[in-house]
């Protein structure tokens, strides 16, 4: 991953406390670079960001004809565990005919702090339905009851991750030099940051009167700007930046400093990745690109909080700050 440039500066006093470098693109309907930071051909795993794409096969198959936009959000989804989430998988699951142990994303302990407060309370365990990713999974158990394939669907020979890599290397334009297994066990193929970039500008520029899979395209997108408290949860990111942009751009963070956006009203994808997987960085960096796209207000509250919060020690006392770097204003 070569020749990151400055994105993100943390600033303690007077002093240049640290930096995080990364790689950014803002890429238009054409798939051509309108700004970059850092080398666009640098190599990503693009982890969750990417969950949309991997959503295609689901609503180009036919399989997810009959989805509400929740349960398209749903799949798209990095959600936080809350009642909402679950609520909606375990009704996604009992529609299919399946339960918890049809999934093969594994038990995780939620992030939401009232339910992870009421497994402890009732002295459960958290399920899989709990993982950040059954919505994505639940996606998955759709197509592959569609297609009637073998249980273990999350393997990357089976034919529903197949069709998920053909539309990851259409959409990228790019053949995936690699793959690495994700946290929830499924395949995470690798790419360019502009080709993630370039995928997701097909993404913002595709329209209800194209083809199929533009069609589910325009489907997913509005799905996650519809719900963006599903997509991700209260606090998050995501569903903060979403609201504060009037539901007209969707986002989605990925682990290790992942981040994109899908900008319909300019036809632009964005894709970026800090080198050092540090979230505090990719969620301030991806704020500073929005607001200098003119999709948000740098005034509104969820922006300041994003791209340059003040730092409080533990007294409550100023002691520093976050900002993005000079290259990336």
């Amino acid at each position: 991953m070569g020749n990151p440039v400055n994105l993100v500066e943390i600033w303690r006093n007077d002093l240049l406390e640290c930096v995080h470098q990364g790689h950014a693109v803002v890429c238009d309907e054409a798939g051509e670079i309108v700004h970059a930071w850092g080398d666009p051909s640098a190599v990503i795993f693009p982890r969750s960001s990417c969950k949309m794409i991997q959503a295609l096969p689901l609503l180009e198959s036919g399989a997810g004809a009959h989805l509400t936009t929740e349960q398209l959000a749903l799949s798209c989804a990095s959600h936080q565990g809350a009642k909402i989430h679950t609520d909606r998988v375990s009704a996604w699951l009992k529609d299919l005919g399946y339960t918890d142990d049809d999934f093969r994303c594994g038990p995780q302990t939620p992030n939401d702090k009232e339910a992870r407060e009421d497994l402890i309370r009732a002295d459960e365990q958290p399920c899989q339905m709990h993982n950040n990713c059954s919505g994505k999974h639940s996606g998955f158990l759709t197509l592959n009851k569609h297609i009637k394939g073998h249980a273990d669907y999350e393997k990357v020979d089976h034919p529903v991750q197949m069709m998920g890599k053909a539309a990851f290397e259409e959409t990228t334009q790019e053949t995936s030099p690699t793959y690495g297994i994700d946290g929830c066990s499924a395949p995470n193929h690798a790419c360019t940051v502009h080709g993630l970039a370039r995928s997701m500008a097909f993404f913002a520029s595709a329209k209800e009167t194209g083809d199929l899979r533009a069609q589910a395209a325009v489907k997913l997108r509005n799905a996650m700007m519809t719900y963006p408290e599903l997509v991700a949860g209260e606090t998050r990111a995501c569903t903060d930046l979403m609201r504060a942009m009037d539901h007209k751009v969707a986002i989605k963070t990925g682990a290790e400093g992942v981040f994109v956006a899908i900008i319909p009203s300019l036809k632009m994808g964005v894709a970026l990745k800090i080198a050092d997987g540090a979230t505090r960085a990719s969620e301030s960096a991806i704020t500073a690109i929005l607001v200098k796209l003119g999709v948000l207000d740098a005034k509104h509250p969820a922006a300041i909080a994003r791209m340059s919060p003040e730092m409080h020690n533990w007294r409550g006392i100023h002691v520093g700050f976050t900002r993005p770097s000079a290259a990336l204003l």
